[in-house]
């Protein structure tokens, strides 16, 4: 088994499921220790059950809270000391068409998935090890979704102070990239709440929608993820699309 990652140490936000469980598998076996994150119960029992006796620790934070931000720093710096690669993974997608969109859950995407990640990478980049590296994890700058506006703009956000951070960090030689997934293949889909009805035709969407045909696997964003964390090493300021070709404008076989 390859060690590529003895002695580094890492923090995935949003890492108890999905891709960003993918993730801290894959740094796991390549020998890094782990601190991730997650505020459901349930994926967080679960995630301590399926890596229990590994060098990672699971806790719970939600990042929306800046209380909580703060007490995941100081869990980082007691746990791991510093941090070579962050995982900016969490975030929330809730389906609502334009008269539907409430304020309160306009305001829940951007306190998520915009605020709470840049207010986490503020309160870890005391930690970042010179020459380490930040992955966002945003969504396909083309890809269009209707019922997802709250959604796509939060992301859209987080894309745009990405830019301003590689630019910010260069001095510390910190590279700052995005993973930009499409259709993956997951529990939820990405969507939490979906009927089994509705999961089933936003998986045929995919397919159908999807130049390579089929949706991707977690396991496919996490290879590329970890790609951009430690193997791109003078690649920063790009976001990497896993979606299959759909942003890039190819045709779709009939």
């Amino acid at each position: 088994m390859s060690e590529k990652f003895a002695g580094k140490k890492a923090v995935v936000t949003g890492g108890t499921h999905g891709m960003g469980l993918a993730i801290v598998k894959a740094l796991l076996a390549g020998g890094a220790e782990v601190v991730l994150t997650g505020r459901n119960e349930k994926t967080l029992e679960d995630a301590r059950t399926e890596l229990r006796g590994q060098a990672a620790h699971v806790v719970r934070s939600d990042a929306a809270s800046m209380a909580d931000i703060a007490a995941l720093a100081d869990t980082v710096r007691q746990r791991l000391g510093r941090v070579d690669h962050l995982f900016v993974n969490h975030g929330i997608a809730e389906f609502a068409e334009l008269p539907e969109v409430t304020e309160a859950a306009w305001d829940r995407h951007f306190a998520i998935n915009t605020k709470g990640a840049f207010f986490t990478v503020q309160a870890l980049d005391p930690l970042l090890a010179e020459g380490g590296s930040i992955v966002f994890t945003t969504v396909g700058n083309d890809v269009i979704f209707p019922g997802l506006s709250a959604y796509s703009a939060s992301k859209e956000a987080t894309r745009a102070f990405a830019h301003v951070l590689a630019a910010e960090l260069l001095p510390r030689k910190i590279r700052v990239n995005s993973v930009a997934p499409g259709f993956i293949e997951t529990p939820t889909m990405g969507v939490p709440g979906l009927s089994a009805q509705e999961r089933e035709e936003f998986v045929r969407q995919g397919h159908e929608s999807t130049p390579l045909r089929r949706t991707g696997t977690v396991e496919e964003v996490a290879t590329a993820a970890l790609f951009l964390a430690a193997d791109a090493t003078f690649t920063t300021n790009i976001e990497l699309a896993v979606d299959g070709g759909f942003a890039q404008g190819l045709p779709i076989p009939s």
